[in-house]
């Protein structure tokens, strides 16, 4: 996709970082449930002066435990940072807090990719959702990581209404 106007060079997102309060936890969450392989690991980073507060705007005070790596199938790769600070705040955002977000996952069955997370244990957060409007074609449902990030799977195997008449259409992992 060609622009005139944004950020020069651009060719997607390349990443998303997360910070979880258990390297372990996350791993198991990452790669036994999601099915995720982890490429490699950093660390750690220890408190060097305003190093960590320059460039990463966190506590000048504060410890890069663990950075890990994972490719998720045909999408994003995850950047998975523990840190350890005293400023730490431990409560996370929900979906309508500044800040606020979730991971969405493409997936073929919905309803078989819910009862699989259902037999690990993992919470869904109700029964999947038939979107509507431009969405009409997808079903989603929310569930919540071991820590209690929000997640999400998707899947519109037969894409969305939208698609019939759109100019440019959202990046689709089934590509």
């Amino acid at each position: 996709m060609n622009s005139d106007q944004g950020l020069p060079g651009l060719r997607g997102a390349d990443h998303i970082g997360l910070t979880v309060p258990d390297m372990e936890e996350a791993h198991e969450f990452f790669v036994g449930v999601l099915g995720c392989v982890h490429v490699y690991s950093l660390g750690p980073f220890l408190p060097n002066g305003n190093w960590m507060a320059e460039h990463l705007n966190v506590d000048r005070d504060t410890t890069m435990r663990e950075i890990r790596f994972y490719r998720c199938a045909n999408g994003s790769n995850f950047e998975v940072f523990q840190y350890e600070t005293a400023a730490q705040n431990t409560v996370l955002p929900r979906n309508s807090d500044v800040g606020g977000h979730h991971l969405a996952f493409y997936v073929d069955d919905l309803d078989t990719a819910v009862t699989y997370l259902a037999s690990k244990d993992i919470r869904v957060l109700g029964n999947p959702t038939a979107s509507t409007g431009p969405s009409f074609g997808q079903r989603w449902v929310y569930f919540l990581s071991p820590w209690g990030m929000q997640c999400e799977l998707v899947s519109f195997p037969n894409g969305k209404a939208y698609e019939k008449e759109a100019a440019v259409r959202l990046w689709d992992t089934r590509a």
